[in-house]
């Protein structure tokens, strides 16, 4: 049976992103009330408490993400107020503990201290992640803007001061010399491709929406949503440092993640395009099964947005899992082929084409039935877990045949009555 925990009340409004830190002891979490708050683990009877609290911005915020401990205790949080903040915890002095105040706990040690503000943004910052330790101090993020920006911290003791390294528009960016067309899609072990709306050619979805606004007299920008409600903006690094700096991404109403090289020594470039559109599975010398829908304007798909994207840890496979979660209620697992193995793949069709990225889908599901909100791989990158709309968090781990099924869920109900239990077993031993 799997073992849950539940905070009560935790936030005065709508909690937007919770965040472990790297030994799994400390929880941060972030709302609509504009305040992140910091929880620590009792491993005795296995509760949470706050031990830190703040005000940390001007505008509901969207994430939070904690750097590794190796650059000290650092956390780094985006916000609607387009703005990206880093944060360090440091002990109080004496004169501190004696004028704490509602910003922070009672009982705390220490107290956290904004380093940096990053203002680059020209939209909300939807997604932000701080690099794997062994590129250094780097932080990513992506806002509704489209634009994906790397910033790099050039005095790591003080974190005061940061670069941006990087700023490129994801949906214009170019793919590279050893990608061109690498865009790939299959049908999985677990479920047949969608013939659903939702999961139709993104031209065709971009080319509706354009029209649209056209006739609405909106401007129109290639891949947007009629309003940011519309569209999913995500990023996840890579974690292994063998193929370099390699971060995955999602803007906009597109449908798609893009696999982003970055190098010191160019532009970054897409050395792969994550596309489930069932025209994607089709050649280009085979008629796409969505020809009947471009010749009605009406017959054009709905667009939907792909929410958030894990990049899974390698532990020696000889392949990367990407798991993907969208606005069509879709978890995705894809999996990932580096170039240099594209020739070693046991006769399967993605090893055609050598020097290439390839990837093809292995797991899909629907049980969320609602748009799935975040997806997460365990430190080995052998479960999944994915959050939706239903209110429900679901497991998915791969079984014999490398089929990917079901491994269990949870909801806040069963959570609230696994905690009723305890209380009133607590009371009759009493």
């Amino acid at each position: 049976m799997l073992q849950t925990g539940l905070i009560p009340n935790a936030h005065n409004d709508l909690v937007t992103d919770a965040s472990y830190d790297f030994y799994g002891l400390r929880l941060a979490t972030c709302s609509l009330d504009q305040r992140i708050k910091i929880w620590q683990l009792d491993e005795t009877n296995g509760t949470w408490t706050v031990e830190d609290e703040w005000k940390a911005h001007d505008a509901a915020i969207s994430k939070v993400s904690w750097a590794h401990p190796e650059f000290g205790t650092v956390l780094a949080s985006s916000s609607f107020d387009r703005t990206v903040k880093v944060w360090e915890q440091i002990p109080l002095t004496e004169s501190d503990a004696t004028q704490v105040n509602g910003s922070g706990s009672a009982t705390s040690t220490s107290k956290w201290v904004e380093r940096a503000m990053l203002v680059d943004a020209k939209g909300t910052v939807r997604a932000i992640e701080f690099a794997p330790q062994h590129f250094g101090l780097k932080l990513a993020s992506i806002s509704s803007d489209n634009h994906l920006r790397i910033y790099d911290c050039l005095e790591q003791p003080s974190l005061t001061t940061w670069q941006m390294t990087e700023e490129v528009d994801v949906l214009s960016l170019p793919s590279g010399p050893r990608s061109n067309n690498n865009t790939t899609s299959a049908a999985t072990p677990t479920q047949q491709p969608s013939t659903t709306p939702e999961s139709a050619s993104a031209s065709l979805v971009t080319h509706a929406l354009q029209q649209q606004q056209q006739q609405q007299g909106q401007s129109v920008r290639s891949g947007s949503g009629n309003r940011e409600a519309d569209g999913g903006w995500c990023l996840s690094w890579c974690k292994d440092r063998y193929w370099g700096e390699l971060i995955s991404a999602g803007c906009g109403a597109t449908g798609v993640v893009k696999i982003i090289q970055l190098t010191p020594s160019r532009r970054p470039f897409a050395v792969l395009t994550l596309d489930s559109s069932p025209s994607q599975t089709s050649s280009s010398d085979t008629p796409s099964r969505n020809t009947q829908s471009s010749t009605a304007d009406s017959d054009a798909p709905t667009p939907f947005a792909i929410t958030s994207v894990a990049w899974a840890p390698s532990c020696g496979r000889s392949y990367h899992l990407i798991a993907t979660g969208g606005r069509d209620g879709r978890v995705r697992i894809w999996r990932v082929r580096p170039p240099v193995l594209s020739d070693e793949l046991d006769g399967e069709s993605e090893g055609d084409a050598e020097g290439k990225w390839a990837a093809s889908i292995v797991g899909e599901f629907d049980d969320h039935k609602s748009a799935v909100g975040r997806v997460e791989w365990n430190i080995t990158g052998t479960i999944l877990s994915s959050a939706g709309n239903d209110g429900r968090v679901r497991l998915w781990k791969m079984t014999a045949g490398n089929v990917w099924r079901p491994a269990g869920h949870i909801s806040v109900e069963q959570a609230e009555e696994q905690l009723a239990d305890v209380d009133m077993d607590a009371d009759a031993e009493d």
